[in-house]
């Protein structure tokens, strides 16, 4: 059919069979019977039926020499860019953008992290079951053709007193310089999940003794498996010994799997080996969906990283700590929801 091409426009309407070459040798084609392969049009016969499969192997002498490797490297000048060869962009200029950089996943991206080599138990629970009852405990119908509600405006007008407040924005609420998140309904591609977790523990007596601080740190990083930074002091208190700008605490932050792994243990092994513990207080919360709760000493050695070395660490030594949980809820309500629903128990009033 290539040869075709070169036909001048005379030769165009000339039957296909008198345009072929006449040395073409046609090889037999399969077909479901005999009489199938008489009734084949005579437009199908003369189309070309080779492929590289039948090409010639290269002898042994030809393998010897054949060295792609040297042939490479000898090579003076590179290979010309086609557009096929895909190489990520430097910088990341937004969503927008037509040009987007690959996932971390992906090995050709520049940042590329392998892994993750397992899938923690509470995160397969997660996108299994918790995910899918998150939506039916939150769904809430809405017939076709209902109004929407008018939204609360939080930002103040103008007055309009002066000509200067003419396309100014809005002023912000009284006695709020931060406005909170206005809360989202939860669908199916809103559905919150764990984002991190920070765990922060305060050492005062590491002040005049740095052997607590040594303690502290080594529990925080055998129970999350992340080396946590040293926090100091920011004010003195006279009363309670405490100095400004003195090393007195650790804190550590967990993401992925590793805080669904922390998150895990902490549901399963450590809570419920907890005497007389009511459950989280339903009060806690900064109003944007994340949650934080303490636990003492006696609580921070129940987990099994701490059990199982229980004297290699100092018992009068062990430290509490504060656990807060960032997740993308847009409200408390949404972070407890999901909360209750990995297992972690609330009580009180909201």
């Amino acid at each position: 059919m290539a040869a075709l091409r070169g036909v001048s426009r005379s030769g165009c309407g000339l039957p296909l069979q008198q345009l072929t070459r006449p040395g073409y040798a046609t090889c037999s084609r399969r077909s479901a019977s005999t009489q199938a392969a008489e009734s084949a049009s005579p437009v199908l016969l003369d189309l070309e039926t080779d492929s590289s499969v039948g090409a010639p192997q290269l002898s042994p002498d030809e393998k010897k020499d054949f060295r792609p490797w040297k042939r490479a490297a000898d090579r003076k000048l590179p290979l010309p860019g086609s557009r096929y060869q895909y190489h990520p962009p430097k910088y990341d200029r937004g969503p927008l953008h037509p040009i987007q950089s690959p996932n971390q996943s992906d090995p050709i991206a520049r940042d590329f992290v392998p892994g993750p080599f397992s899938l923690p138990r509470l995160r397969q629970t997660f996108q299994s079951t918790v995910s899918s009852d998150i939506m039916t405990l939150a769904y809430n119908h809405v017939p076709p053709g209902t109004p929407k509600e008018p939204s609360v405006e939080r930002l103040r007008e103008w007055d309009g007193s002066s000509p200067y407040h003419k396309n100014r924005p809005k002023r912000a609420p009284r006695g709020a310089p931060v406005l909170p998140l206005r809360e989202r309904d939860i669908t199916f591609n809103n559905i919150p999940e764990i984002k991190e977790i920070t765990i922060a523990a305060y050492s005062p007596e590491a002040v005049e003794d740095p052997n607590h601080l040594v303690v502290t740190r080594s529990v925080i990083l055998a129970m999350t498996g992340a080396l946590p930074d040293i926090t100091r002091t920011k004010t003195s208190v006279v009363q309670w010994g405490i100095i400004r700008n003195k090393r007195a605490g650790v804190k550590t932050t967990i993401y992925s799997n590793d805080a669904y792994e922390f998150l895990d243990r902490l549901i399963h092994i450590v809570l419920p080996r907890i005497k007389d513990w009511k459950g989280v207080k339903a009060s806690t919360g900064d109003g944007s969906g994340n949650l934080s709760f303490g636990l003492g000493p006696q609580e921070v050695a129940q987990f099994p990283e701490i059990e199982v070395n229980y004297d290699m660490y100092p018992t009068r030594m062990i430290p509490g700590c504060r656990i807060f949980i960032k997740t993308t809820a847009t409200s408390d309500r949404q972070a407890r929801l999901l909360l209750q629903c990995m297992g972690i128990p609330f009580w009180g009033k909201i």
